[in-house]
């Protein structure tokens, strides 16, 4: 499998996600309530979290993971409160970078710890459960 080609592929899909992601967050800056900003903006930290964990990009992976946790809790809600909506900011400008250290180095940079952890902890966003042993 030639990996080059669809690292190409996540590059070029993940840049234009990302952009659609900031955009969704730029309107719900100005209407938190904007159900079809929270809407997209959920499916395109989805997508790029598919794409990632495809590609077995761990980094992408968790902090797209988290993102999409934080704004299926705000979807919930019908709304995005200041708090939130800050750490949807920096969880994108991480995604972001991520995407620029892939595309320079072509290895998956590690995630931000600090930041994966304030996401995992934001108020309504329900832990991680572990499945139950057998």
């Amino acid at each position: 499998m030639d990996l080059a080609k669809y690292r190409a592929l996540f590059l070029e899909e993940a840049t234009e996600h990302l952009a659609e992601l900031s955009r969704a967050l730029l309107a719900l800056e100005k209407n938190a309530a904007d159900a079809e900003a929270i809407d997209l903006a959920f499916r395109m930290a989805h997508s790029i979290k598919g794409m990632a964990a495809s590609l077995e990009y761990r980094g992408p992976t968790a902090l797209a993971h988290e993102l999409e946790n934080l704004l299926a809790s705000q979807r919930a809600t019908g709304a995005v409160d200041a708090r939130a909506s800050a750490l949807l900011f920096r969880a994108l400008e991480g995604l972001e970078r991520m995407v620029a250290a892939l595309r320079a180095t072509g290895e998956p940079p590690a995630v931000d710890p600090v930041l994966l952890a304030e996401l995992s902890r934001a108020p309504g966003v329900a832990p991680e459960v572990p499945p139950k042993k057998a």
